[in-house]
């Protein structure tokens, strides 16, 4: 191990995801471990900017590995895009003795951090943190099960009155550039149609698929639509459409929203984020830099920055046949 770094920081930014929690206490407790020093970056780059530091050690992380959300707080900064604001962050971290970091976030994450990296040749290792999964090099990111899990709750939910009442339910869950919680939960729930934006399926294709599925005997019906997916500028819209041209159902909408951001991660979230956050730490100490920690084929993987912020991770459009094929 590079005995050189000493002092770690590590900080959560841009939007939160269950499980972050879990990769912070990991981070903090691989520190103790290896004799280094942790400290906790409160709002993302915002407050490294502050200079908003805490001195964390083992204890300062019990009994979170269940929370959601993150302690050390998330925030997305303006200020850390220009010269000046990344030029204080790096006095910040030199004046703290810090050596390295650790972030856990997106790509607009690890863009920032990459770009950092660039300018002043520090330290950093990235843990994927998002619900979206939306991050190339790594097949799951933190977070993601526990927001499927959470959709597909509250799917077979509404189910319950859509079945109760005749209805059919456009339920709008995230992704705004990535269909995988649509596609994935669309297909735990039994949906009997997924909309994402990697595929245009069509208005008329979707009235045809739901007249069929009427005419075939099912008296309701969910179409589990990404908020991303381009069929309607938004799904009232896509509602108002429907209505209009197929009058065999009473049309309702749900958007899940920010729901599915929150609540206690799952043993997956929560297993994902203790392997990878012990990785960011080792990885520092072998002194490595400017990549990301993710998982391929469930084998720890390193990927530089530049790979993982570089495109979409990429769909499994397989599953959208099998949709199609247990959908009838």
């Amino acid at each position: 191990m590079n005995k050189k770094i000493q002092n770690i920081a590590v900080m959560t930014s841009g939007g939160d995801s269950p499980g972050m929690n879990a990769a912070i206490r990991a981070v903090v407790r691989s520190c103790v471990f290896y004799n280094c020093t942790s400290v906790g970056i409160y709002r993302g780059y915002q407050g490294l900017i502050e200079g908003d530091f805490i001195h964390l050690d083992a204890r300062s992380v019990k009994n979170i590995i269940n929370k959601g959300g993150t302690f050390l707080k998330s925030a997305r900064s303006k200020e850390f895009e220009t010269k000046e604001g990344r030029q204080k962050a790096y006095d910040n971290l030199k004046n703290g003795n810090i050596d390295a970091m650790v972030v856990i976030g997106g790509d607009g994450t690890f863009t920032g951090a990459n770009v950092f990296y660039q300018e002043y040749n520090f330290p950093i290792i990235g843990i994927p943190g998002t619900i979206d999964n939306d991050i190339s090099g790594t097949d799951y990111t933190i977070g993601y099960d526990t927001a499927l899990n959470t959709v597909v709750e509250a799917i077979d939910k509404i189910r319950d009155t859509a079945n109760s009442h005749n209805r059919l339910f456009l339920v709008e869950v995230m992704g705004r550039n990535a269909g995988d919680i649509a596609l994935n939960a669309g297909i735990g729930a039994g949906a009997e149609e997924i909309l994402i934006p990697e595929e245009d399926l069509g208005k008329e294709r979707l009235i045809k698929s739901l007249a069929k599925s009427k005419q075939s005997g099912k008296t309701s019906s969910i179409v589990v639509v990404s908020e991303g997916d381009q069929i309607g500028k938004n799904i009232l819209e896509l509602a108002d459409y429907i209505r209009e041209n197929l009058d065999a159902y009473e049309v309702k909408v749900t958007v899940l929203g920010h729901l599915q951001r929150g609540g206690s991660p799952s043993c997956y979230d929560r297993v994902l984020a203790s392997r990878l956050g012990v990785k960011a730490v080792e990885a520092l100490l072998e002194g490595k830099k400017d990549l990301m920690i993710g998982v391929q084929s469930n084998k720890i993987a390193e990927v530089p920055f530049k790979e993982a912020i570089s495109g979409e991770n990429e769909l499994d459009l397989e599953l959208l046949r099998i949709a199609d094929i247990i959908s009838i």
